[in-house]
């Protein structure tokens, strides 16, 4: 069976299980309607976010993310970093959607089910550096925004003028009926703490951060759009490069190892966007706005690594040396001279052992068990299946 079968299974499953412990709950001689909700078919996507759901933006705009990406799928890169496939592309396949072409793309894109609008390095709110001294960067959120008003714009303006390169676009009705995913935030938190910024300064601009967010999500609304994925942020505490570069005490580790007071600011940060996709639904009534715990999966899975098959939850499969295979000056493929000696950032010889793949992102077998659970819902609010989030809610 397919990755995308698998996918699609899993989700029926879980929407069974929701749905039979909903009923459970229900005290023995009450009445409860419940109805399964009618799957949304959704005929495009439009994704804004960082490399976590990036396919090639980043690549179009400052050159290609190099071999070994892709290894273990595409066999060559193809603008992810990550050896194979993204959470985003699961949720495609499983929507029966094409893999989503990047904005930047000029060569080779096709626009008919989608866009993504997502760079690696972005942020959410606009960074006083450029790419090339901090990493991260120029695309974002607002950016993207524009972007993607820039793009809906022309493609209305193809399909009401039959432009021959229509085909290529989305029609008309896909803008109302698309699903908006979000998977951004991350690296606000991480620029504060390269800025040498403590734990406390970062916290305290993390209200601006998500008074942008929203913004950007009310926007798109009053455009048209009515259905949003928003994932929060994952425990940068527990990634290779937080943990090599930034400094902790051995009283600030976990239990997995992870540095907990980056993870607590994590935690922070999306305890403040749950709220803010709280008053959202308040504020834009005809939306249908789920909320993804990607924490509480992705630290799951560093907790759970070895039942899951994983021999190592936190060194790095595409590095170079010290304890996590991870060193700031050898990323993965790339190869630079340390010493006098030429040294090489090389893949392991199988990623689908390790959790993350390069110090800041995850495996494609990672990504496969994350999209598993965001597919069915099971860490949603509402726990909504990923072909049923165009409704608020379960029951109706």
């Amino acid at each position: 069976m397919s990755l995308g079968k698998q996918n699609a299974a899993f989700c029926d499953f879980h929407s069974i299980l929701f749905i039979f412990g909903l009923l459970l709950s229900v005290p023995f001689g009450s009445t409860v309607h419940v109805f399964a909700a009618d799957d949304c078919e959704f005929p495009a996507i439009f994704n804004f976010g960082d490399s976590n759901s990036d396919t090639g933006g980043l690549s179009a705009a400052f050159g290609a993310a190099p071999p070994p990406n892709g290894e273990s799928f595409f066999h060559k890169p193809a603008g992810r970093y990550c050896d194979g496939r993204l959470v985003i592309d699961f949720i495609a396949e499983t929507l029966g959607l094409t893999y989503l072409s990047p904005y930047l793309q000029s060569v080779g894109s096709n626009f008919s089910h989608g866009a993504n609008f997502a760079t690696a390095g972005s942020t959410i709110r606009q960074q006083n550096t450029s790419l090339f001294q901090s990493g991260f960067s120029p695309f974002s959120l607002d950016v993207q925004s524009w972007q993607f008003n820039q793009f809906k714009a022309k493609a209305l303006d193809a399909y009401n003028e039959g432009a021959s390169y229509e085909e290529l676009l989305p029609k008309s009705d896909y803008f109302n009926k698309a699903l908006y995913t979000f998977d951004i935030g991350q690296n606000d938190l991480t620029a504060g703490y390269f800025l040498n910024m403590t734990v406390d300064l970062v916290k305290a601009f993390i209200p601006d951060l998500i008074s942008q967010f929203s913004t950007i999500i009310k926007n798109i609304y009053f455009g048209g759009g009515r259905s949003f994925l928003i994932h929060n942020t994952g425990p940068v505490g527990c990634l290779p490069y937080i943990l090599d570069r930034l400094p902790h005490t051995t009283s600030q580790m976990d239990k997995n190892g992870c540095a907990t007071p980056y993870n607590e600011v994590s935690q922070d940060y999306n305890k403040l966007l749950k709220e803010a996709v709280i008053q959202l639904r308040t504020d834009l009534p005809m939306a249908a706005i789920t909320y993804v715990d990607m924490y509480s999966i992705k630290y799951g899975l560093i907790t759970n690594a070895t039942k899951e098959g994983f021999k190592y939850p936190l060194r790095t499969c595409c590095g170079y040396g010290g304890l996590y295979n991870y060193n700031r000056h050898v990323g993965c493929g790339s190869k630079v001279t340390l010493n006098g000696t030429q040294v090489e950032g090389k893949s392991c010889k199988d990623p689908s052992v390790y959790v993350n793949w390069d110090g800041v992102h995850f495996t494609q077998t990672s990504n496969h068990i994350f999209s598993g659970h965001v597919i069915s819902g099971e860490f949603s609010d509402p726990p909504l299946p990923i072909s049923q989030v165009c409704h608020r809610s379960l029951t109706r």
